[in-house]
């Protein structure tokens, strides 16, 4: 995997909000929501309505992992 969520999850801890809240919040689906838990690649457009919603930028919800590093 090459990119990690742990930022979103920091930030939703800071807001005291539930991973399962952005489903309602934003409109995702269960399956946008199980993504970010794995890790796995998500549309621009999941990006874009998190950072308009929570005022961000994308750095602030997701990094970079180069491959082979933990």
């Amino acid at each position: 995997m090459s990119f990690s969520y742990k930022p979103l999850f920091k930030l939703l801890l800071d807001r005291d909000i539930k991973r399962t809240d952005l489903k309602q919040l934003l409109g995702f689906g269960p399956s946008t929501v199980a993504k970010f838990e794995k890790g796995e690649n998500v549309s621009l457009d999941v990006i874009d309505k998190l950072c308009t919603h929570f005022g961000v930028q994308p750095n602030d919800i997701l990094e970079h992992k180069r491959e082979g590093a933990d």
